[in-house]
């Protein structure tokens, strides 16, 4: 189950707080271990952002398909 947390400072250390909904699903209970995969959110202007300038569907799809042949 994937669910978005802020990283938070506690002194020289760094933690996350699991919402209360994932904890009771999960059953986790407090000193338990866990395992947590970590996934940085993507920022989605910097995929979309790298066309030089705007086009329409079908123009796009006509650039695509040059390579096709």
């Amino acid at each position: 189950m994937a669910t978005k947390v802020m990283i938070r400072k506690w002194g020289s250390s760094v933690g996350v707080v699991f919402p209360k909904e994932l904890v009771e699903k999960k059953h986790l209970k407090v000193n338990e271990k866990v395992i947590v995969e970590v996934v940085r959110e993507a920022d989605l202007k910097d995929l979309f952002g790298s066309l030089k300038r705007k086009m329409t569907g079908q123009e796009f799809k006509d650039m695509v398909r040059k390579g096709w042949s």
